[in-house]
């Protein structure tokens, strides 16, 4: 693809003009590779500020790590979107983001609003009352301020001849509460899963990865319009962040992201997800698959938190405990239950996520359906043996850690 032909930015009574094939594809990328490179330039003076402020996680029962390890990963992170959020403001392109949409701001705000409750946390260890209520707070910036909210739901039946299925517009109300309601739960499900070196990190650089692709994707579709610049922008951002600490962070980590880290990767991931959804054109074609792929993409982003999110609510509803009770029985400590070592469970997480975000961005970008299942078909097949090997090499022997 030809990078954008002609760009004049807006002033009063001024008219914009963009190339209408080209797409500012490397815009993108130099704001992903900005994030990263800010992002892990500060690490180690995050984690220098956390040790003084004594914002350190000290090992407990339920927990992987064994040395007291310093949090606010998320202050750098943070740091880094915000890096990238400048570069983004310069050039001609991408500028037309905040020119034309309060989206990227105030997911932004959205973002420091959870990166302070999750850093006090870090420190203090806030009760999960206040962080539910930071969490609904920051939903209701997005919502409220930025106007992020998912307003069409695809019902995948009926539809009348020659169609299959057909979208229905939701109320403000309704999209007001399952944005919400989707924003928390993806907030939780990165805190859920944030319990192996590198874990949450890489799966939010995989999600975000994807759905920057797909984002990109609904832009073309689009034409190249500014006003779909949103949601790619987001997912850069937030991939290049996540990208850029992990270094500091897989095992053996020199620093957590903690609450600030997580609960960052999750607004920012549903205000990509949902702004994203709002710029889809087209509810026609070929077959099923086809027409649901924005959904599949959704799901497939946010599959692996979501499942243990799900999985940790009912096993401990039936328990009789709190939901938000902690407990060592999260998908990573059940991979390393079986026999996996730490690295090797993450991998494996990376694996299955990597799986069905991106075989879910191909099935929204490639003519050949069939080929495309039968690849993601395949990749799964191949996860699943990849998760069992331990078991399969050790019958009726379980390695802890």
């Amino acid at each position: 693809m030809s990078m954008t032909q002609v760009i004049v930015v807006p002033t009063q009574g001024t008219a914009i003009s963009l190339g209408a094939q080209g797409l500012p594809l490397r815009e993108y990328l130099l704001v992903g590779i900005s994030a990263a490179v800010v992002t892990f330039l500060l690490t180690g003076v995050v984690r220098l500020l956390a040790i003084r402020f004594g914002a350190v996680a000290w090992p407990r029962g339920r927990d992987v790590h064994v040395t007291p390890t310093p949090r606010w990963g998320g202050l750098a992170i943070f740091a880094g979107i915000l890096g990238g959020v400048a570069v983004a403001a310069q050039l001609p392109a991408l500028r037309l983001a905040f020119l034309y949409s309060s989206e990227v701001v105030w997911a932004i705000v959205a973002a420091a609003l959870l990166v302070v409750v999750g850093a006090l946390d870090d420190r203090y260890e806030l009760d999960a009352f206040t962080k539910l209520a930071g969490q609904i707070t920051a939903a209701g910036l997005l919502v409220l301020k930025g106007g992020i909210q998912w307003s069409t739901f695809w019902v995948p039946w009926g539809g009348g001849p020659g169609h299959i299925g057909f979208p229905v517009s939701l109320s403000s109300e309704q999209s007001a509460l399952i944005t919400v309601l989707l924003t928390v739960a993806l907030v939780n499900g990165m805190n859920f899963v944030d319990g192996l070196d590198g874990l949450a990190a890489g799966l939010g650089c995989i999600a975000a990865t994807a759905t920057c692709l797909f984002s990109l994707g609904l832009l073309y579709d689009n034409g190249n319009d500014p006003n779909a610049y949103s949601p790619a922008l987001i997912a850069a951002l937030l991939a290049g962040g996540c990208f850029g600490f992990l270094p500091h962070n897989f095992n053996p980590a020199r620093l957590f992201m903690g609450d600030s880290g997580s609960m960052l990767i999750g607004v920012m991931l549903a205000a990509a997800t949902i702004t994203a959804s709002g710029r889809i054109t087209r509810f026609d074609g070929k077959d099923a698959v086809g027409l649901m792929t924005p959904l599949i993409v959704l799901a497939a982003v946010v599959f692996v938190p979501l499942l243990d999110l799900l999985m940790a609510v009912v096993r401990r509803t039936r328990a009789g405990t709190s939901p938000f009770s902690p407990d060592k029985m999260h998908l990573h400590h059940r991979l390393l239950e079986i026999g996996h070592s730490q690295r090797r469970a993450v991998l494996l997480a990376y694996l299955w996520s990597g799986v069905l975000a991106f075989g879910a961005v191909a099935l929204s970008v490639s003519n050949n359906t069939a080929l495309v299942l039968w690849g993601v078909g395949f990749m799964l097949l191949f996860a699943m043996l990849a998760t069992a090997v331990p078991r399969l090499r050790t019958p009726g022997r379980v390695k802890t850690r």
